[in-house]
């Protein structure tokens, strides 16, 4: 198109909804050179931070979720909820975007709302296999809604609904040729196999606990750590730095060298990580988070293990990981059928199919 272009794109909070919302603003920048693409995020959290780094301009809401339990943040809820409305308004209104897309999170909600109201096309950008409640809301005024999952007809129009996958690191795309560059960027012994621990960007408690409390067990099995424990979590951990074959990591820059170098993953289960390890095709084992919305952790790691992709633990069932995963390094067969099964529900297009939609949406 010979006209210059502006979108917005809002979505935050935590890694899984910036990491995707990056990848769709990268490919459009490909497509548009021209374009101006400005970011809505929420005020302190990492979006602010992550989203300058790569290169875009972030404008931040006042605004957060509603927590389960009576607290002061429901009861500024209301004052956070207007002030946000009022501030996308008069971004939208001096910024005059051709499209808004929004990939989830606190200030998607505003974001989507005000540019819906003024009759601009949006995009929302579902990663789940069950919708949180912002989405569902968005659902009945946007344009097209890109899922990751199938019989999301339950929650959205059927006649919106496109299936695309969720947007991943691109570099991800070839790691099967970076097993050498990986054991040499992190000095690992080519002669152990290599666990992959990762809880998400800020960490997680249970998995950090599970762990520290089997260090002995995993040394015990010839096993190589790489442990990304967070940014919430690692000075209590980072101490096991000192432990032969463990490394413990506050956030690892080089995701494609991390999963090239494992060879077994421990992970939770948001979108973005089940989509990237579709993609990566470890044989993986699922600890999906029970301190989300819906339980929709439970959910993204049951749609692949139900199709025999990954091995599943909850949190209370964290007793049996030794037997669990002692079984799997003994077994070569269902290490392979693993990888092989989860691979199989890989889609890796899918920033091409979700730029593709916004794109249709722009020439009308």
């Amino acid at each position: 198109m010979e006209k210059s272009i502006n979108i917005i794109i809002s979505g935050g909070g935590t890694g899984g909804h910036i990491y995707p919302a990056i990848a769709i603003a990268n490919e459009l920048k490909l497509r548009y050179p021209n374009a101006k693409i400005l970011f809505i995020g929420a005020k302190g959290k990492m979006e602010m931070e992550k989203v300058p780094k790569a290169g875009y301009e972030i404008k931040g809401l006042w605004i957060s979720g509603i927590q389960r339990k009576l607290t002061l943040k429901n009861i500024l809820f209301p004052f956070k909820l207007l002030s946000s409305l009022w501030k996308a308004n008069v971004i939208i209104n001096r910024f005059k975007p051709d499209v808004a897309i929004g990939t989830g999170g606190y200030a998607s909600g505003p974001a989507l709302i005000m540019a819906s109201r003024k009759r601009i096309p949006t995009v929302v950008q579902e990663q789940n296999s069950y919708p949180g409640i912002t989405n569902k809301l968005l659902s009945k005024k946007a344009d097209k809604i890109c899922v990751a999952y199938d019989n999301l007809e339950r929650f959205f129009p059927i006649e919106k609904i496109v299936k695309t996958g969720n947007p991943v690191r691109q570099d991800l795309l070839l790691i099967h040729t970076k097993k050498e560059e990986a054991l040499a960027f992190f000095k690992l012994d080519k002669k152990k196999k290599t666990v992959l621990v990762i809880g998400g960007s800020l960490g997680a408690r249970r998995i950090n606990q599970l762990v520290a409390t089997e260090l002995e067990f995993l040394k015990g099995q010839e096993l190589q750590v790489i442990w990304q424990c967070g940014k919430l979590y690692y000075e209590e951990y980072k101490t096991y730095n000192t432990e032969e074959n463990i490394q413990v990591h506050q956030f690892l820059n080089r995701m494609d060298l991390a999963y090239a170098a494992a060879d077994f993953v421990i992970s939770r289960a948001g979108a973005s990580s089940v989509s990237e390890l579709c993609i990566v095709g470890k044989p993986t084992l699922f600890i999906p988070s029970p301190n989300v919305a819906e339980d929709h952790q439970t959910k993204n790691a049951k749609s692949v293990v139900d199709k025999h992709g990954a091995i599943m633990l909850k949190e209370d069932e964290l007793h049996t990981f030794p037997v669990v995963f002692e079984t799997l390094l003994k077994d070569k067969g269902k290490q392979e059928s693993l990888s092989e099964n989860i691979k199989a529900l890989a889609l890796p297009n899918a920033t091409t199919h979700i730029v593709n939609e916004v794109e249709r949406l722009i020439k009308k």
